[in-house]
This record gives C-alpha cells, sequence and structure tokens, in this order.
C-alpha cells in the first residue's frame, strides 16, 4: 500500500524559468486550466494503442515498489487527482504572457541585508569560522559586499567564495587577499576580463 495518497497535491519546483523553453508558461497555463496534460508521443500513438488494445506504462512520481509506481494509458492524456502547489524561480531575464503572471503569486525577493548575510553565511560556512579572527575578517568582507552591492549586482555565493578563500590562511599577506577578494567580487555585469 503506498504511503502517499494519489489524490493529495504535490509540490513542483521549476527552477529559473526565465531560462526554460520559451513555451513552457503557455504548456503550464494548459495544465493550471484544465488540470490535465498529454505526452505528444503516446498522443500520437493512441489510435494504433487502441487497436491493438495495448497500453503503455507510464513512471509516476512514487517510488514504493508497487503497483502505483506506473500509470498505464492507451491516450496520453493525464488528469490531476488533486492540483500541485507549484513554486517558480526566475532571475528576471525575460518577460512572462500577461495571462501566466496573473496566475501567479509574485514574491520579489530583495538583495539580502547585513543580519540575513550574517546568517547565511553562519549556515554555509560556521563550522569553518573557528575562531575570533575568522568571525572578524567575515565580518569586515560582509561589511564590503554590502557597501559595493550599492553601486552594482554582486551574488550571494560571490561573498561566501570571498570569505571561504580569505579565512583559509593559505594567501598570507594582505595585499594578495585584498586582490583575491576583488576577483572574487567583481560585479555581474563587469566586462573588466571580456
Amino acid at each position: 500500500m503506498p504511503t502517499d495518497d494519489p489524490k493529495r497535491p504535490r509540490i513542483l519546483l521549476i527552477d529559473e524559468i526565465d531560462k526554460s523553453d520559451i513555451d513552457l508558461p503557455n504548456d503550464l497555463l494548459h495544465l493550471f486550466e484544465d488540470g490535465e496534460f498529454e505526452i505528444p508521443e503516446i498522443v500520437r500513438m493512441a489510435e494504433e494503442l487502441k487497436q491493438a488494445q495495448k497500453s503503455v506504462q507510464v513512471r509516476t512520481a512514487y517510488t514504493e515498489a508497487d503497483e502505483d509506481q506506473f500509470v498505464a494509458t492507451q491516450t496520453g492524456r493525464f488528469r490531476c487527482g488533486a492540483f500541485p502547489f507549484v513554486i517558480l524561480t526566475s532571475n528576471g531575464e525575460r518577460d512572462f504572457p500577461p495571462a501566466f503572471l496573473r496566475r501567479c503569486l509574485r514574491l520579489n525577493m530583495g538583495e539580502p541585508k547585513s543580519e540575513r548575510l550574517k546568517k547565511i553565511v553562519e549556515a554555509h560556512l560556521g563550522e569553518d569560522l573557528d575562531n575570533k579572527a575568522k568571525v572578524t575578517e567575515s565580518e569586515a568582507l560582509i561589511k564590503q559586499f554590502v557597501e559595493r552591492s550599492k553601486n552594482g549586482d554582486l551574488a550571494t555565493d560571490q561573498l561566501l567564495n570571498a570569505i571561504y578563500f580569505v579565512t583559509r590562511e593559505r594567501v598570507r599577506d594582505l595585499k594578495s587577499k585584498d586582490d583575491l577578494v576583488k576577483q572574487l567580487m567583481k560585479y555581474l555585469s563587469s566586462t573588466e576580463d571580456a
């Protein structure tokens, strides 16, 4: 017996939808409105399958070793028992159709402030910041990152990389550390190395 009820909604994460196929938002609209989708390759075979009284086995999201791991279809159309909760992320690199956006609850994530950045650094590198000197260095880099962010786009992973490498104690002198930080915290729109 599966532990998951197929009538309960699923959660679907689509990361960076702005980098997806141009038709994906409109394809999702059909899924949201109709509560069903089709697999075109099976739909094209539907008449043959029906005449031969055969079906195609399609893998489901279930991982239990039971009958519900696959579902048989002759038509290639699948209807959901409950609408999924869909989370989409976007870097804002392209616009989406208004009809698609009307069906979305949008949340714009602002740039993290110093306190949030400290928590992010702690979550990722906490065990590496094992002494007061490393913590002080980390806090100085967070402050520098926040200041630089006012003049251009930077990503949080650039800060994490800078803290990681600078606190490794492999960079001996201050000039080398400053040069390393400059390289790691280049503005995302920078063409310095182009």
